[in-house]
């Protein structure tokens, strides 16, 4: 896979950073459970995922954890490398959730690039928001524990209606339904998908098991 095509800003690096990123990345594979970055311990850099799924997540003072995103084929992880960020740093760990392939651009080519190319670091703010956005929803879920019922409840409904688990309905239809935000919908969704309970294609929601919307949906 291209770096191209993880930055939608690509075209607007000149040459030379371009061959900057192209070769500093380290191709790795990463065998399951293999512990890639560990909070304040280390700035391990970009994580760029090919293949694979790593899971994100944070642990309490009593050694609790909670999950706080998955990344899988094409996503960045931005926590590894928060020492690049001004005024970001933020405790997280990563781990190979599935066997995975990954490209590690390491925190000086990379901070070199933002520093020299405005676009590539308004880029990585906008990245570095929609992630801490993640976290704030994510808490929210946990303290208030609603939004994922309501939703687990119309997906079980819709399937009643139309006789069916596959449902063709856009996520901005059920958005409208429920009163919400589409991205609030998109991000639950993704929750369910990574949770093995449905299955998300273009303008199509599969149900997959039953059982656990039924029992997000108490």
């Amino acid at each position: 896979m291209k770096l191209s095509e993880y930055f939608p800003v690509w075209d607007q690096l000149t040459e030379a950073q371009q061959n900057m990123l192209e070769h500093s990345a380290v191709y790795r594979e990463i065998p399951k459970g293999t512990l890639l970055h560990n909070g304040e311990l280390d700035c391990l850099g970009m994580i760029l995922v090919e293949s694979g799924r790593l899971r994100a997540y944070i642990v309490s003072e009593e050694g609790k954890e909670i999950t706080i995103y998955r990344l899988l084929s094409r996503d960045i992880c931005l926590f590894s490398a928060s020492c690049m960020m001004k005024n970001i740093q933020f405790e997280v760990t990563v781990e190979a959730e599935t066997e995975a392939a990954v490209r590690i651009i390491p925190p000086s080519a990379f901070r070199g690039v933002m520093e020299e190319s405005a676009a590539m670091a308004n880029y990585m703010n906008e990245l570095m928001a929609g992630r801490l956005s993640d976290v704030v929803w994510l808490m929210e879920q946990v303290m208030w524990k609603s939004f994922d019922s309501r939703l687990a409840a119309f997906l079980l409904e819709e399937s009643a209606l139309e006789e069916s688990d596959v449902l063709k309905i856009t996520q901005e239809k059920i958005a409208d339904h429920l009163g919400t935000a589409r991205e609030v919908v998109t991000r639950m969704l993704r929750y369910f998908q990574g949770e093995g309970a449905v299955k998300l294609s273009r303008g199509t929601i599969e149900i997959l098991d039953r059982k656990k919307l039924e029992a997000t949906a108490r």
